[in-house]
């Protein structure tokens, strides 16, 4: 049985309910895994999380089950200023980082990429790393607007943002090492502070061919 959610829930990332794993904005797709506690699986995304029994009432029964949209190369390309544009407004608003943030205003990293892309009705996997394994892997030499640039360790990407051209992406940052929120940066080691911080953890770029399909189970 799949659910669908009729205002914006949280997920959390355990039972005890302390920590945001994710957030589900209204007319997201939701099954629900166990009852007690109550874990469910966002299906857009694969992305499970556990809920406050008591937004129950936030779920009515969906009429038919999720059907995942099949994007093109081109088609998911001319919706590349679109996706842009999303990012920009999200910036114009008073916003701040929100660890498991994918609803307006507050996002983290790879949440304001899945609301970004999501906005025009292609899906990406919900955590960066997730995003770097599913995107097509591309120099940073053949970066053009809309594709995803990936910082982190050696072993994994933690952070992503949306590059825009003329070496700049936007991203939302933390405050340890960010802008608590929305801003454009640049890939160099020569700019401030912020563009130097994540330009020392840059792990490559990719781009987005296709729409998230459940069951790939990416990262």
């Amino acid at each position: 049985m799949q659910y669908r959610t009729i205002a914006n829930l949280n997920l959390y990332d355990s039972p005890e309910l302390t920590r945001l794993a994710t957030q589900a904005a209204c007319d997201r797709y939701v099954q629900i895994i166990e009852d007690q506690p109550l874990k469910v699986m966002l299906c857009e995304d694969d992305y499970p999380g556990w809920l406050n029994p008591e937004d129950l009432r936030y779920l009515e029964k969906a009429e038919t089950p999720y059907r995942a949209p099949v994007w093109t190369e081109q088609a998911i390309r001319d919706r590349i200023p679109e996706i842009i544009a999303f990012t920009h407004a999200a910036m114009s608003v008073p916003n701040t980082y929100l660890w498991g943030g994918t609803v307006a205003p507050n996002y983290d990293c790879s949440g304001l990429m899945q609301a970004a892309f999501a906005s025009v009705g292609i899906r990406l996997p919900r955590d960066a790393y997730q995003q770097e394994s599913f995107v097509e892997k591309i120099e940073l030499s053949d970066l053009i607007p809309g594709d995803l640039v990936f910082f982190g360790t050696i072993e994994k990407a933690t952070h992503v943002g949306l590059f825009l051209g003329e070496n700049r992406y936007i991203h939302s940052s933390g405050k340890d090492q960010g802008r608590n929120g929305i801003g454009i940066d640049e890939l160099s080691a020569e700019k401030d502070t912020v563009s130097r911080a994540y330009f020392a953890q840059l792990r490559g770029a990719g781009r987005v061919v296709q729409s998230y399909q459940p069951g790939e189970r990416f990262g």
